[in-house]
């Protein structure tokens, strides 16, 4: 009817304007903030006694926020749509059993499988969380364990944890055992064609078997808790389904049947929907296009007005042409749309209309639905643009919900705890961290605050630099006068060993085997050339300092790398690095005062030697690249910076021992992106950003 707007407008026709009471628009920034809007109009209509209110749309995801939203005032209330098997309890928790197995155990399916609200084991629930995450800290953070539940077991004997936790996991070992026996069975090397996997049928009665003992608890049988409610009985016949037709559908040997199952079932419990017996709101709905047609209701909210959504896009056949699909009799694709008008123009004649959009989804601007636009131009050129936006209060009330009053602005950290509080021994790579972020060192050694390991970590450069030191370290005990003839291949095969002890698999050996090899042929080279100028050399030295303090002794840690002892008595101390090197302004004003330390820590006698005077303090950076390796001594007077870093050390101690003194976050940081384990506890991003510190 777009050819008579023009009439409308020259004849000043009221009936638009009639027609527009009861009829407004909001347009919400977000997805989050049209749901809350729908929430807010749906939660007002239960004020006045009687009246209902349904949200109309398409978007399932709109439905399920709009769901959650109003849970924030008790109210319960279904889609009539349902929910997806995979999404409820029953069948998130039957997909999380078997994608475990699947991945072998890995340490996040695991963990995401035994922190499920169901899983019990025939415990208490709090007590097989407790369990769970237990086992988390002991052998799940850090580097990935290897493959399966055994090694996981391995690991707890390795590292001597509680008996209590070994015998928990035991249990649970053998609760989960028959599942994986059957799902990832190693036939592949027997042939022939009358050999055959196990049946679907079989690994589904396994399956529901073993997600039982899961979830037993101890007062309720695992079935009673597993098959509960509309959720556990669709669940419980998507099993008994596979159970009946999956006898005759076995898996070849050959096929990797855990990883096909465990997708196979998820995809199952994605096509299958729950609903509610009955609704949970007398008063509430949420309904899809096509169930609102016959219903009447005081209020409607038209939510997720869209293209894309509402209407959808009218998807074209690659197969069938237009003139193709009008020969066969099919519908042409916009036949949706049509009916999409339809039901939109029958509810949005109600009395009482909200209908609803967000301007941006997943960050991406949205473009209005084409009936929104053909309403919003009308009203513009009738001048009655002011009653679509007659609900804007809506919007004013979702964004003032959750608006906190204004608060001030945290400030930059400053604890100071009492001096017997404060550490008295630290190690010599803490007093950078010392200097730069005292914050850190508080958390850590006052608050006793650990960074917790990530959880399935792959090796990255700390354990590449960590394995190369050992490898070095091996190598010059075992040799420590005259090279061996084959020393590039001894120190290859220590190189190997102490990567497969840092965890690294097959994919980070192809990237750090031939850069040690480079980095290995420079090095064998250089010791070459210094084995002739240096009497002998210590490796991996321990050593530790005491200093004078006002609150009393204070004890430096240290371990030195290596320390090359010449002729006449003096000694150069070398670290090995493997990325970056400190520069030689960071040394001399002594903001990296690692090797500094330790030549004052050498002349006082820490390291146990006779040496007095320091020659030289080298780094040795061997990183593989371009070059492969090469020595970077210090350049200056290596006994005069070891007496300033004693001097400037000494300095620091007094300094802390006076109780007046804070520990602040991020005092000198190195970079203004300097990010430490303990920046979020000093909430960092709150005060570094807009007003300039006033401390």
């Amino acid at each position: 009817t777009t050819d008579s707007w023009r009439a409308m407008v020259e004849a000043k026709d009221q009936a638009i304007a009639a027609a527009l009471n009861g009829f407004a628009i909001v347009e919400a920034a977000t997805p989050r903030e049209e749901a809350l809007v729908v929430a807010i109009a749906l939660r007002e209509v239960l004020e006045t006694p009687e009246q209902t209110a349904a949200l109309v749309t398409p978007d399932r995801g709109l439905a399920r926020r709009v769901a959650a939203e109003l849970s924030r005032w008790d109210i319960a209330i279904d889609d009539s749509a349902g929910t997806l098997l995979s999404r409820t309890p029953p069948g998130g928790f039957l997909s999380l059993l078997a994608e475990a197995v699947a991945k072998s155990f890995a340490p996040v399916p695991l963990l995401a499988l035994l922190k499920h609200p169901l899983a019990a084991g025939g415990q208490t629930r709090a007590g097989f969380r407790r369990n769970a995450r237990a086992l988390e800290l002991a052998v799940l953070r850090g580097l990935r364990p290897a493959p399966g539940l055994d090694s996981i077991a391995a690991a707890l004997e390795r590292k001597n944890t509680p008996r209590a936790l070994r015998d928990w996991f035991a249990g649970l070992r053998e609760m989960l055992s028959p599942l994986a026996d059957i799902m990832v069975a190693d036939n592949s090397s027997l042939k022939g064609p009358s050999l055959k996997g196990p049946s679907l049928a079989e690994i589904a009665r396994t399956h529901a078997a073993t997600a039982e003992a899961l979830a037993a608890t101890d007062k309720e049988q695992g079935p009673k808790v597993l098959w509960r409610g509309e959720a556990g009985e669709a669940g419980a016949g998507l099993i008994a389904e596979l159970m009946e037709h999956g006898a005759d559908i076995t898996m070849a040997p050959e096929t990797a049947t855990a990883r096909e199952y465990a997708q196979f079932f998820r995809d199952l419990a994605e096509l299958r929907v729950v609903r509610p017996a009955y609704g949970r709101h007398p008063r509430l709905a949420i309904l899809g296009p096509l169930e609102a047609r016959l219903l009447h209701f005081d209020r409607v909210v038209l939510g997720g007005l869209n293209e894309g959504t509402w209407p959808g896009e009218a998807t074209t056949d690659p197969w069938l042409s237009r003139p193709m699909r009008k020969t066969l009799g099919l519908q042409p694709p916009e036949r949706r749309i049509g009916l999409a008008a339809h039901d939109f123009s029958m509810l949005a004649a109600g009395p009482d209309i909200v209908a609803t959009r967000a301007l941006k989804e997943d960050g991406a601007p949205t473009t209005a639905s084409r009936w929104l636009l053909r309403i919003k131009q009308l009203a513009k050129g009738l001048g009655l643009e002011d009653k679509l936006s007659a609900r804007q209060d809506l919007l004013d009330w979702a964004r003032a919900i959750d608006r906190e009053a204004k608060t001030a602005r945290a400030k930059r950290p400053a604890p100071r705890p009492k001096v017997q509080a404060r550490p008295r021994r630290l190690r010599v790579t803490e007093i950078e961290t010392w200097l730069r972020d005292p914050y850190a060192i508080y958390a850590r050694h006052v608050l006793a605050l650990k960074a917790l390991d990530p959880i399935d970590a792959e090796p990255g450069p700390a354990e590449r630099g960590t394995a190369i030191h050992k490898a070095l370290e091996a190598f010059l005990v075992a040799f420590p006068d005259a090279l061996p003839a084959d020393g590039l291949e001894r120190l290859l095969r220590l190189g190997e060993e102490t990567f497969a002890a840092q965890g690294a698999g097959a994919a980070i050996l192809a990237l750090w085997r031939p850069r040690f090899v480079r980095a290995a042929r420079w090095f064998l080279s250089y010791e070459a050339d210094r084995r002739k100028a240096i009497v002998r050399a210590l490796v991996e030295v321990a050593g530790e300092m005491t200093i004078a303090g006002p609150a009393g002794a204070f004890v430096i840690r240290g371990r030195a790398d290596r320390i090359d002892i010449f002729a006449d008595g003096s000694a150069t101390i070398v670290d090995y690095k493997t990325g970056r090197v400190p520069s030689q302004k960071q040394i001399e004003h002594l903001l990296n005062p690692q090797l500094p330390l330790e030549a004052a820590m050498l002349k006082c006698g820490g390291f146990e030697t006779t040496v007095t005077s320091v020659r030289e303090l080298v780094h040795i950076q061997l990183t593989g690249g371009e070059p492969p390796g090469r020595d970077i001594p210090f350049k200056g007077n290596a006994d005069d910076i070891a007496g300033k870093a004693l001097a400037k050390i000494s300095a620091l101690v007094a300094r802390y021992d006076d109780a007046a003194e804070p520990y602040r976050s991020h005092a000198m940081p190195e970079r203004m992106r300097h990010e430490s384990d303990y920046d979020h506890l000093a909430r960092v991003r709150e005060w570094s950003r807009g007003a300039e510190d006033t401390q």
